[in-house]
């Protein structure tokens, strides 16, 4: 009783610490999925693993995670900031972007995958009750895991991998109603005769909820963030980013539902405001650690042991699971224009089950809508798929890249072309740093050209200003080299600098330069003096203020006088050319 005195699950909080702090850089080195290794040590060290020779083995006790609130804790806090992160993935404008694929292919995949899956459980015996809520649960997929590796395999930007994000998009909304559902159920488990009502009354109540959070949540916390952020203090912005996902996730327990869906609903509430990209930023340090705290103590909760009891049981239910999920995948991919062999190497890579399925089963279990035993099995047979994914992500990678050197000639390019353009994530837009006068100016001309572009700005009244005139500005300081990553500045035909503080604009050149050393950089310059500086730092082009005013100035004088306009023109490019000769010379 001692060992509790001060701090309540110190030991554990300690032991998670230490391991993260070895795994993570670890994991890097070794170009492993942070999400097995979490997965792996979880179970190792769980209640399950050497957990079970804790008693024997004093020692072990230190190195072990025992069964027990200390493990539930963790748990928690791991699930809500995973389903926060999700929802701020999930803006609608991104959606509606990719609306074909998410809405279209993703909602047939999930419906089509929970009807096969489904089915084939109900023929095994399974009540059909049970059957659905299984069959929706894993027709989910791992977004963590399937990311990571298309990161690591530089694909997000194919088409492959953007039908594949767009499908994984619909799985991640897809929670919430299996959610509800979940919910439903297990409100009217105990009503023989009217479970459909009461499951229809409950989803509607639930349905209310949700769109009464999501409305007031929009109007609180939007307006919360924008007041505060003109301190621009990052100990106030992380404040409000974990009130708003606590505070959120007690408000869906008041109202009868899961906190993961108010954590997931804090999420999509920041995604739609111009804060979006700033919290990504605040989260960031912090993502990793979260992800495999949740991860970790999923792998606490599988029992190993039921590998030894059933192994034919669990190695048909993983071959089923990922043979049908691929089946349904590569039919919708080839559908949607692609080539065989590159159909089949998504089916692959989305076959396995989701992170989600260990939330929605151990939702479904607390509520008697599912039996312990089966739900510990089923969540057995996910976490074997999550282990097996690079397996056959390397797989269908041989698949589509052989298929794709045999069929190279004889593809449809007409549909390759559609696909690859509908399909296409938001790049090559330029970048446009403060969008004052002079940056909102040069939003005019390029959106009047139908040029894209995305546009940062510091000051919080400006953007809720700009956006609600329709411009497609942010709160964000995209001097911030982590923060123009996000926005594919290494593909960005150029990025403008128009900010009118000098060292401001100095320091940002230099951290642009250095991250992104061939993107073409134009800067506005307050005079000779700064613009040589700026120059110097790595800008591409700059243009002084005093500069073209002066020279603006000459050309009306000259006009007057009655000289040729064009006359006037060539003695103005001129001195801009002489001007910009000098910067380049050394004094």
């Amino acid at each position: 009783m001692h060992d509790q005195h001060a701090f309540p699950f110190l030991r554990e909080i300690l032991l998670f610490l230490i391991l993260s702090g070895i795994l993570i850089p670890l994991l890097q080195r070794l170009r492993i999925n942070q999400v097995l290794g979490f997965l792996a040590v979880g179970a190792l060290l769980g209640p399950f693993g050497l957990g079970l020779l804790a008693g024997d083995v004093p020692w072990l006790s230190a190195l072990t995670f025992p069964a027990g609130p200390g493990v539930s804790m963790l748990a928690e806090i791991g699930v809500l900031f995973l389903m926060f992160m999700i929802g701020l993935e999930l803006s609608a404008a991104r959606l509606w972007s990719m609306r074909r694929w998410v809405f279209g292919a993703g909602t047939v995949q999930v419906l089509a995958s929970a009807l096969l899956i489904g089915g084939a459980l109900w023929l095994t015996g399974q009540p059909p009750q049970t059957a659905a809520i299984l069959g929706l649960v894993l027709s989910l997929s791992s977004t963590a895991i399937v990311m990571q590796l298309m990161s690591q395999q530089h694909s997000t930007g194919t088409p492959l991998g953007q039908a594949a994000f767009a499908i994984l998009m619909l799985q991640d909304l897809a929670v919430v109603p299996i959610l509800i559902l979940i919910g439903a159920l297990g409100k009217g488990a105990g009503a023989d005769d009217s479970v459909a009502m009461l499951t229809l009354v409950a989803m509607a109540k639930a349905a209310g909820a949700i769109a009464l959070i999501y409305l007031l949540g929009g109007r609180v916390v939007h307006p919360l963030f924008r007041a505060f952020a003109r301190q621009r203090q990052p100990d106030v912005f992380m404040a409000l980013i974990l009130l708003s996902t606590f505070g959120i996730a007690a408000l869906s327990a008041a109202a009868g539902l899961s906190m993961a869906l108010g954590a997931l609903i804090a999420g999509l509430l920041l995604a739609e405001t111009e804060f979006k990209h700033e919290v990504e930023l605040m989260v960031e340090p912090f993502k990793g650690l979260l992800m495999g705290l949740f991860f970790m103590t999923v792998g606490m909760t599988i029992d190993t042991r039921q590998v030894l009891e059933s192994p034919l049981w669990l190695a048909a239910f993983v071959a089923g699971l990922v043979l049908l999920k691929a089946l349904v995948v590569a039919l919708l991919l080839r559908s949607g224009g692609m080539a065989w062999g590159r159909a089949a190497e998504g089916g692959l890579l989305l076959g396995q089950g989701g992170e989600f399925a260990f939330i929605v089963i151990g939702y479904a279990v607390s509520t008697r809508v599912l039996e312990p035993a089966l739900g510990a099995r089923v969540m057995l047979a996910v976490g074997l798929s999550l282990f097996l994914t690079p397996l056959l992500a390397r797989l269908g990678r041989i698949i589509g890249e052989g298929s794709e050197r045999a069929e190279r000639e004889q593809a449809a390019q007409g549909d390759a072309a559609n696909l690859a353009a509908t399909l296409a994530a938001a790049r090559g837009q330029v970048i446009v740093a403060g969008f004052g006068r002079v940056g909102q100016q040069l939003g005019k001309l390029l959106a009047a050209q139908h040029i894209p572009f995305v546009a940062f700005e510091n000051d919080a009244r400006l953007v809720a200003q700009l956006r609600a005139a329709g411009h497609p500005v942010w709160f964000g300081n995209a001097a911030r080299p982590e923060l123009l990553r996000r926005v594919h500045a290494d593909a960005a035909p150029a990025i403008v600098l128009t900010m009118d503080q000098p060292a401001a604009a100095l320091q940002a050149v230099r951290g642009i330069r250095r991250e992104f050393p061939h993107v073409r950089l134009f800067v506005r310059s307050r005079d000779e003096k700064h613009a040589r500086a700026l120059r110097l730092a790595g800008a591409s082009v700059v243009v002084p203020e005093t500069l073209e005013a002066s020279l603006q100035l000459s050309s009306f004088v000259l006009s007057a006088m009655g000289l040729d306009q064009r006359v006037v023109d060539g003695i103005v490019e001129r001195e801009r050319d002489l001007f910009a000769a000098g910067l380049s010379e050394p004094r």
